[in-house]
């Protein structure tokens, strides 16, 4: 753990943070591993950096409320990404200021993938290491509890695939950009995705139709439709600024292909619905394939599935053949298990710094937090 001059005292509370680009995820875990505690807040970063301030403050005053002694903080992000900032390096030192100055500088501990734990000042020198290392301590928790696996966090507008050999995160990726190549980050999500990103035409009243390129609906329409979104899934305005009912995304499903929900029965935009969920899935299949071509694994090893796309779990492991678990399931953590496993990154730098903690009195083995 490389935190140079960072000095704290034996606390009982760490607190895992996860600050992302559309939403700020917390998670308080307890000194013996108990995770006592996730909050899951939206912060549009593309609008302003007032968002994520209101967004901490919201959950720093639900964690005092019951935690009102110091804590300790660990960080990961992937805010940075955020076209508020110029770079990624401007977004990386933006968003550790703001950290500092709202959690203390002191408090505060960045997570850089295979680097450790770094400390305000380091983090301000290393922001590759620190910019979107969120999957790293997803799959490094994981890795911990089960030896070999692939890691699926899909969320509402990313999906990461990484594979686990033998205890250990078996990628060699070191920015996004190699992950989008490696195909273990792929752009699709199940609430903020375009549709027209999912594919160029779509079979409507028994003719193929090109889609609108315009930005009429998104992925939430899709798994509202079917049935199958989570309310807290999307917590972000619909594409048109509507309504979030099935009404409405059908209304805004029929846009992309040129027409009014009215000229075709609600089975049709089911059926619509159900072609482009197809489409999304054939997506994160061929990354997979893609991932599993380089790392092959047993067909035993299993998919541990987290994220708000977690219901897309068992589908997928029935095209892979594969064994399918939630990552909440790996921790035992089944009485909070939808907001463990939608903010998996958030639970995971929390649960690693607990284990590796400061002082020596909470230096517990990690897989003693596996469940």
């Amino acid at each position: 753990m490389n935190t140079q001059s960072t000095t704290w005292l034996m606390e009982e509370t760490f607190i895992g943070w996860d600050v992302g680009g559309a939403h700020l995820k917390a998670a308080q875990i307890e000194m013996d591993g108990r995770i006592s505690g996730v909050w899951l807040e939206p912060c549009p970063l593309w609008r302003g950096l007032d968002y994520l301030y209101q967004a901490i403050d919201r959950i720093v005053t639900n964690i005092l409320a019951s935690e009102p002694h110091s804590l300790q903080h660990a960080i990961t992000m992937t805010g940075e990404m955020a076209d508020l900032f110029e770079t990624r390096h401007a977004g990386v030192h933006a968003l550790v200021t703001i950290l500092c100055e709202r959690l203390g500088s002191d408090r505060v501990l960045f997570y850089a993938g295979g680097q450790g734990w770094l400390n305000a000042s380091l983090a301000y020198q290393r922001t590759e290491q620190v910019a979107s290392a969120n999957w790293h301590a997803t799959a490094h928790l994981v890795s911990t509890c089960v030896s070999d696996a692939i890691l699926i966090d899909i969320g509402s507008t990313t999906t990461d695939l990484i594979p686990i050999r033998d205890g250990r995160v078996a990628s060699k990726s070191n920015s996004d950009s190699d992950r989008l190549s490696a195909g273990e980050l792929v752009y699709t999500g199940v609430a903020r995705t375009p549709v027209m990103a999912m594919a160029n035409e779509a079979p409507v009243a028994g003719r193929f139709t090109p889609l609108m390129s315009e930005h009429f609906a998104t992925s939430s329409d899709i798994y509202r439709v079917l049935g199958l979104l989570p309310v807290k899934a999307d917590l972000h305005d619909s594409a048109d600024g509507g309504a979030k009912t099935p009404e409405a995304s059908r209304t805004r499903l029929a846009r992309m292909v040129g027409r009014d929900a009215r000229e075709l029965p609600d089975k049709a935009w089911i059926e619509l619905a159900s072609w482009f969920a197809d489409a999304q899935m054939t997506q994160i299949v061929r990354s997979l394939r893609q991932v599993l071509s380089r790392e092959v694994l047993a067909p035993s090893a299993p998919l541990v599935i987290a994220g708000a796309g977690g219901f897309l779990g068992p589908r997928l492991a029935a095209w892979m053949e594969r064994p399918v678990i939630n990552f909440s399931q790996i921790l035992g953590a089944n009485n909070i298990q939808d907001l463990v496993d939608w903010c998996a990154p958030a639970v995971a730098v929390g649960l690693l710094l607990t284990a590796h903690g400061m002082h020596p009195t909470v230096r517990a083995p990690v897989d003693m937090l596996c469940g």
